[in-house]
């Protein structure tokens, strides 16, 4: 096996294959990664067993082959190096493959042991499989809205991805850990037929929308308990999580009376100095809201306290609520309104946080007890 490659081509593909693999899978054949030579493209592959990932790109093949290398490695090879043409081959050295990455100007050469494909697992086929297109900006935009606030406890796992379903011609995207819940829904699936309702592991979600472009289409499949996606030269695949999410219509608030409005980058500010003197263990803010003032303090502590006045739109009878901090920075960093809402009903039931005017999102984050 003996090809060259541009190293920035090369370099942007395998940091994707990096955020794949798991840092669990140390020196296993999972935290390697496989590179197939043919046809003047080289094809490179990764995988966790949960997530796939595939791609394509143009190499000068010398001589077609297959092998696996760890992937760390590589990237910290390729990241060392200057631009221009690198060749990678392979040869035996006391009866061990490895593979010998040199520049093709500089005098820089490095030897990499290789690992047989033969135990890399197989990948799920995407042939036969019925696809459907939705606009990749839009995709973008709802997972960035919904899956931070997946659940990491393990015990809970059918929390642990975003829930995706097609409600008329609605791509809805929900995402739970059981104190907060995140819903984003967009009107992009105009003629896609029905599909089952799917819980999906924020890790490829994420990669999809970090790495899709804003423009053109996303190729989405669900098929028995995997989900596909296409963009640009890319293939990812991965497994479903098998479990019944909870029934979030029941945590939507029908009725909200109160409610109060003001500026988010005002707002966000005043948090992050109030933050500064938190309880990192509790995260527990307050929120005292008064007509045309909201007042903002922590929890007094050994180390002292924070507090501070901003102006917001309220109307209502005074009234003080406990919210954990990460709950209202985590939306706020993806929400691009410049104003923001709060709707509640009372000090300890759920709060609706929406930008404002309303679009086609929405934040429920339940309340902390005051103490």
């Amino acid at each position: 096996m003996k090809f060259t490659f541009d190293r920035n081509s090369m370099i942007n593909e395998i940091a994707i294959a990096q955020e794949i693999i798991s840092s669990k899978n140390i020196l296993t054949i999972l935290s390697n990664v496989l590179l197939i030579a043919e046809d003047n493209s080289l094809t490179i592959k990764a995988t966790d067993m949960k997530v796939n990932f595939q791609t394509k790109i143009p190499v000068d093949v010398q001589e077609p082959g297959s092998t696996t290398v760890y992937c760390d490695k590589l990237m910290g090879i390729l990241a060392s190096l200057p631009e221009g043409e690198i060749e990678f081959a392979m040869q035996e050295k006391d009866n061990q493959v490895i593979a010998i990455i040199k520049h093709s100007v500089k005098k820089i050469k490095f030897q990499l042991k290789c690992m047989s494909q033969d135990k890399f697992p197989e990948f799920s086929s995407a042939e036969n499989v019925a696809f459907f297109e939705i606009p990749s900006k839009d995709f973008k935009n709802i997972i960035e809205q919904t899956s931070f606030a997946v659940s990491t406890d393990e015990t809970r796992f059918f929390m642990n991805g975003v829930h995706i379903e097609k409600k008329e011609n609605n791509l809805v995207l929900v995402a739970t850990d059981g104190r907060r819940l995140a819903y984003a829904a967009k009107p992009i699936l105009d003629g896609v037929n029905d599909f089952p309702p799917a819980i999906v592991y924020p890790k490829v979600l994420n990669i999809v929308a970090k790495h899709a472009p804003d423009e053109g289409m996303i190729s989405v499949a669900i098929v028995d308990k995997t989900i596909f996606f296409r963009f640009s030269n890319y293939e990812l695949n991965a497994v479903l999580i098998d479990g019944q999410f909870p029934n979030y219509q029941r945590v939507i608030p029908e009725n909200q009376p109160n409610n109060f409005k003001l500026d988010k980058a005002e707002f966000v500010s005043a948090l992050r100095r109030i933050s500064i003197m938190l309880d990192k263990k509790v995260g527990r803010i307050f929120l005292n809201l008064k007509p045309g003032v909201l007042k903002i303090f922590s929890q007094e502590s050994e180390l002292g306290d924070a507090n501070e006045e901003i102006p917001c739109e309220y109307a209502g009878d005074e009234i003080t609520i406990a919210m954990n901090y990460k709950h209202i920075e985590d939306p706020l960093k993806v929400m691009s309104a410049e104003r923001i809402a709060f709707e509640f009903s009372e000090a300890l039931r759920a709060v609706t946080l929406r930008p404002e005017p309303a679009e086609d999102y929405f934040h429920i984050i339940m309340p902390m007890q005051m103490e």
